[in-house]
């Protein structure tokens, strides 16, 4: 996993970039939650917060730029 997005790194990004790491993101969030679901043990206990907190900025900056 790469380092934790932030705002301004995000808001810097073209719209095609931010759709392209949101599908990562997301992609990533859900590998991570299915080991989860079997009982296995994340590769990092805040991994999953992680991801749903940078899933969460992107779609906040996307929501305040309006390009849903």
């Amino acid at each position: 996993m790469s380092k934790e997005l932030k705002a301004k790194q995000i808001r810097e990004m073209s719209h095609e970039e931010r759709m392209e790491k949101l599908g990562a993101l997301r992609e990533e969030l859900m590998h991570e939650m299915g080991i989860s679901a079997m009982g296995g043990a994340p590769t990092s206990p805040g991994k999953i917060r992680s991801l749903k907190r940078q899933i969460a900025r992107i779609l906040t900056v996307m929501g305040e730029e309006g390009a849903d």
